[in-house]
């Protein structure tokens, strides 16, 4: 059935929170930072860490649903990196974080599988320039210990993003969105120590069809690679043979990755596809999908070597984002990888919920019998992005969808 989350049912329909905001110095810096440019490393000298500010991010709650309330994925990412990581008491801190690129969708999906173990980074975002206010402030507050798999890194920069001083930071470049992916992966797999037994292959060319992988790749360490609608590119199919014969999973229909791609990756690993006619159910099928496939009448036990969410029950997390906004897959990926672990779900229109969500949501309610709602199991929603994303409506709508019934 997958990892139970109840939640507290007594909060305020939303009602508006904030982040606690004590805030600690940036500490154990050494004056130094890693930088890590194709797995070469070298140590610049640096200026020493300021005090950090306090960071309020605004959390809107209703029973079962709690959203990250961002005007922009920037903002969403620097809310759910709060939300996972705390760092108000010791043991809330990351070890490290991931700063993504805000120009190039693929890399900042591949950068969610560092989120999984043992890295464990939570994901923000930055463009090629100074890194944005509210980066900096979420930076600060979660105050990295340094991860010992990466040379006690404190930031993870990928690709064309500024490395803050005052942090050791390891560096991971590529020339192209694929050869960043490939770059990530090789990251991922020198952390961990031996390379992944699956892989998803995301098309390059539809940020829309890809944004499921991030979550899956977040909780699994299953890396996402990328190939063109016609095409394997050199540095996705050197990271294949990296993975000696994987399983491979396609994400999306043929016509954003054609059959002809996935003849060219069974030369690589064995291969699977996963997909939905358009963008929000290709969403819920990844969310059902499990191989192998559970057994007729029991739920699926997690552990090596089964791939997929394989949410077709009642007690799980979900995390709701609008397909117009890809990046906030990216930003919301170390929710799936933590707390509640939850499949990603799309929405088209943000005052509408999608009939496919809808339909989804209504098979996998979860009831209560004569023993009462304390012994049932219960769903909960996270929401992202403000009201452009996804209405107050469909929120309260999602809510009522999870909310646990008496079983008739």
């Amino acid at each position: 059935m997958g990892r139970l989350a109840k939640v507290t049912t007594g909060m305020l329909r939303y009602s508006l929170l904030a982040l606690l905001g004590a805030c600690a110095l940036i500490a154990g810096c050494g004056g130094t930072k890693l930088a890590i440019v194709n797995h070469q490393v070298t140590v610049i000298s640096s200026a020493p860490p300021s005090p950090a500010p306090q960071l309020g991010i605004p959390f809107t709650a209703t029973s079962n649903t709690t959203r990250v309330g961002g005007a922009n994925p920037t903002a969403d990412a620097a809310g759910v990196a709060r939300a996972v990581y705390p760092a108000l008491v010791p043991g809330t801190h990351p070890e490290a974080v991931t700063i993504a690129p805000t120009d190039d969708w693929q890399a900042a999906l591949a950068s969610a599988v560092l989120m999984s173990a043992p890295i464990r980074a939570p994901i923000l975002l930055s463009g090629p320039g100074s890194l944005p206010a509210v980066t900096t402030e979420a930076l600060s507050a979660l105050a990295p210990t340094g991860v010992g798999v990466a040379r006690q890194a404190q930031v993870i920069a990928v690709g064309d993003v500024p490395t803050p001083s005052g942090l050791r930071s390891a560096k991971i470049t590529g020339a192209n969105p694929f050869a960043l992916a490939a770059a990530i992966d090789t990251f991922q797999t020198e952390a961990a120590g031996r390379p992944s037994a699956a892989v998803i292959v995301a098309p390059a060319s539809s940020a829309a069809y890809a944004m499921p992988a991030a979550g899956y790749a977040a909780e699994s360490g299953y890396p996402i690679l990328f190939v063109t609608a016609s095409g394997v590119p050199q540095a996705t199919r050197q990271a294949l043979l990296a993975h000696g014969h994987p399983r491979i999973y396609v994400l999306g229909p043929q016509s954003v990755i054609s059959h002809a791609v996935t003849k060219l990756l069974d030369k690589f690993g064995t291969v699977r596809r996963v997909d939905g006619s358009n963008p929000i159910s290709n969403a819920v099928a990844f969310s059902r999908y499990r191989d192998p496939p559970c057994p007729v009448g029991a739920g699926c036990v997690p552990g090596e070597g089964n791939f997929g969410w394989a949410v077709t029950s009642g007690g799980h997390g979900y995390v709701f984002a609008n397909v117009n906004r890809p990046l906030d897959a990216a930003a919301a990926a170390p929710l799936s990888g933590s707390g509640q672990y939850g499949p990603l779900l799309l929405v088209q229109d943000a005052s509408a919920l999608p009939q496919q969500d809808v339909n989804d949501l209504l098979d996998n309610a979860s009831g209560y019998n004569q023993e009462g709602p304390t012994a049932a199991v219960y769903n909960h929603g996270w929401i992202i992005g403000d009201q452009s994303a996804i209405s107050g409506a469909s929120q309260a709508r999602i809510d009522s969808l999870l909310d646990v019934l008496p079983a008739k």
